[in-house]
């Protein structure tokens, strides 16, 4: 499958944004093994690039590893030759929309009004991250009149609602805080807890 078709179909993009860069490999494999396929690992969380190589080196294609927080053209050059294969920003920057089509990876700006969902797409996006995500009902409001753009909602995405957001229209979610507590350290039981909770996502999403 392509990069947009792993993203529709396995719907989940995990975010880790601050974890420690000795953990994330770990975390992402815990993830992978609970069923989830998408990762993003954000620019302005410590040394991300080194992060996103250690990843994409240990599970390879078996995890679908992308750079967040991107905010200009350089940035997601950098994180293309990381491993990056998909570009996500919390705004709509032209330049970076550019240079992930330029770099052959998918591009996902954020934008939250119908307008800026709009010029986004028109600009060569891929797929929208709507951001913040307020509400599914939103979601079901922007895709009525717009049903040709790929929605991605995230930022206040949770296992209650996660079902509702898709059900809504979008084709998958970003998922931080929900999903994944960098704040704790990753012991054997907090693997557990992590693995069982993400499986929760996933089951929630296919449901």
């Amino acid at each position: 499958m392509s990069v947009y078709e792993q993203i529709t179909t396995h719907k989940i993009i995990a975010i880790l944004r601050g974890a420690p860069p000795s953990e994330v490999v770990q975390i992402a494999t815990l993830l992978y093994h609970s069923g989830i396929r998408l990762l993003e690992i954000t620019m302005n969380s410590e040394s991300p690039l080194q992060a996103i190589e250690q990843v994409a080196d240990q599970l390879g294609d078996e995890m679908i590893i992308g750079a967040g927080t991107v905010l200009d053209a350089a940035t997601a050059a950098d994180a293309a030759s990381a491993g990056a294969r998909f570009i996500l920003s919390p705004i709509v920057k032209e330049p970076v929309i550019a240079a992930a089509k330029k770099l052959g990876v998918i591009s996902i700006p954020g934008a939250y009004t119908a307008t800026e969902i709009y010029n986004a797409f028109e600009m060569g996006a891929d797929i929208i991250k709507v951001f913040p995500a307020t509400s599914p009902a939103y979601i079901k409001d922007i895709a009525g009149p717009l049903p040709q753009i790929p929605l991605l909602p995230t930022g206040g995405v949770t296992l209650d609602n996660i079902g509702a957001y898709l059900k809504a229209g979008a084709v998958g979610c970003g998922v931080g805080s929900a999903l994944v507590n960098v704040k704790q350290k990753m012991t054997a039981a907090d693997a557990d807890v992590l693995k069982a909770h993400a499986r929760r996502f996933v089951q929630a999403v296919h449901a």
